[in-house]
This record gives C-alpha cells, sequence and structure tokens, in this order.
C-alpha cells in the first residue's frame, strides 16, 4: 500500500469518528449547532479577521475537547467503576476540561459580538 493509499485511509478512519460523534453525542451535536450559528454571525456581523480567527480557534477547541471527553470516556467504561475508585473522577475531569472551553468560548464570543450587538439594538 502507498503512502498516498495510507493517506486516504486515514482520512476514511478520522470521518467515521467524526460521523460517530455526531451521530451518537449530543453535546457534540449542540456544540456543532452552535459553531454554525456563530459562523452565521460572523457573516452578519463586519467581523474583523483577527476575531474570525479567534471565534474559530474557539470553536474548534470546543468541539476537539468534546471528542477526547469521549474517547476518555469510551476507554474508561470498558474498565468499569469497579475496576478502580478514579474511574468517576476521571470522567468529571474530562467534562470539566469541556466545560472551561465552553465558558471559554462564551467569554470570547461576547467580548467580539458585544459591540456589534449594542451597535444594532441601542445604535
Amino acid at each position: 500500500m502507498s503512502n498516498f493509499q495510507k493517506f486516504i485511509k486515514s482520512f476514511r478512519y478520522a470521518f467515521r469518528g467524526l460521523k460517530y460523534a455526531l451521530k451518537n453525542e449530543q453535546n457534540f451535536q449542540v456544540e456543532i449547532l452552535v459553531g454554525i450559528f456563530i459562523v452565521v454571525l460572523m457573516c452578519l456581523f463586519p467581523t474583523r479577521t483577527l476575531e474570525k480567527i479567534a471565534l474559530f480557534i474557539v470553536i474548534f477547541a470546543v468541539l476537539v475537547m468534546e471528542l477526547v471527553n469521549t474517547i476518555f470516556e469510551r476507554i474508561v467504561d470498558m474498565l468499569k467503576p469497579r475496576v478502580h475508585p478514579y474511574v468517576q473522577l476521571v470522567k468529571d475531569i474530562m467534562a470539566a476540561a469541556v466545560l472551561l472551553a465552553s465558558i471559554g468560548s462564551i467569554i470570547v464570543g461576547v467580548l467580539i459580538f458585544w459591540p456589534y450587538f449594542q451597535e444594532l439594538f441601542f445604535g
């Protein structure tokens, strides 16, 4: 198998994982919808390039953290809580990581969009 074929196969695996998350992970589905909403807002308001970059970084950071959280959950679920008392703690800490990424993205979004909303509504 050539390197190019391996490269193409790796994309197939990646898209299969993405498809799984989109189909089975409710939080990932919600985060995708919020990300799409933010992209629509970026198109509606005259956001600057650096603002768009920051928004895309935080959107993808939250999505990546959610995928990492899902990975940890699946691995830890294989261990079952009776194997070790830290199993639930690991899941909680990963959920906290996603929560912090989400809070950070909300802060960035508010800082960027607040002036646009302020001008739109209070003009």
